[in-house]
């Protein structure tokens, strides 16, 4: 069981993530010119990659694989992409809006989840921001783009910052919901301000070659 949190509201944001980063893999899909099948296939693919990262860093059978409403909710999300492709293109950055929404669901998951299995509580928020960005990850990868998190933006920070209120929370022995909600409120908040506002960490200068020794 859930330290502090109710079991059955980490579930169901694990699954509404694996729909909502299932979305960003096929609205992807579907701006790559992918067919039919490649849309569906990528919107799964990125929707269950978060789960599947975050259990098997705590060393546990996938739940994806046991749970017939991960995948269930990742094909959804692949036929709304495919059904509705011009009203997702017409929302202004959609793309954008909807991943940092998965962000924010997975890393309050996946820091809950790990906190159940007595993943002590630093690397229970680095946890909870691994399987934020997971999806991400793999949905930019499998179109051929450098992810997100290594190209600017502050993207792993606010899954980060999510996971640890998360955490903060278990520690002081809360179980409200408020927490998770709060978290995944801060994750989003920060991650759209980011987007909105072009801020990025400071990026490394290209060192320049010495000179040779004479």
């Amino acid at each position: 069981m859930l330290p502090g949190f109710d079991p059955d509201l980490i579930r169901a944001l694990s699954i509404a993530g694996t729909f909502v980063f299932g979305l960003t893999g096929g609205i992807v899909g579907v701006r790559k010119r992918l067919d039919l099948f490649g849309v569906v296939v990528l919107a799964v693919a990125v929707g269950m990659a978060g789960g599947i990262v975050r259990d098997v860093l705590i060393g546990r059978p996938p739940e994806t694989f046991r749970d017939w409403r991960y995948l269930a909710a990742a094909g959804a999300a692949g036929v709304v992409a495919l059904l509705a492709p011009r009203a997702l293109q017409r929302l202004q950055r959609s793309l954008d809006v909807v991943d940092a929404a998965g962000l924010a669901l997975f890393s309050v998951a996946g820091a809950s989840t790990a906190l159940a299995f007595d993943v002590p509580p630093a690397q229970a928020a680095l946890l909870g921001a691994v399987t934020g960005i997971g999806g991400g990850i793999l949905r930019d990868i499998l179109v051929n783009e450098i992810p997100e998190v290594l190209r600017g933006g502050l993207y792993a920070l606010p899954a980060l910052l999510g996971a640890a209120v998360v955490v903060v929370a278990s520690e002081a022995g809360s179980q409200s919901a408020i927490f998770p909600v709060l978290g995944m409120l801060a994750c989003f908040g920060v991650r759209l301000v980011a987007i909105r506002h072009d801020i990025n960490l400071p990026q490394v200068s290209a060192v320049r070659a010495a000179p040779p020794d004479e």
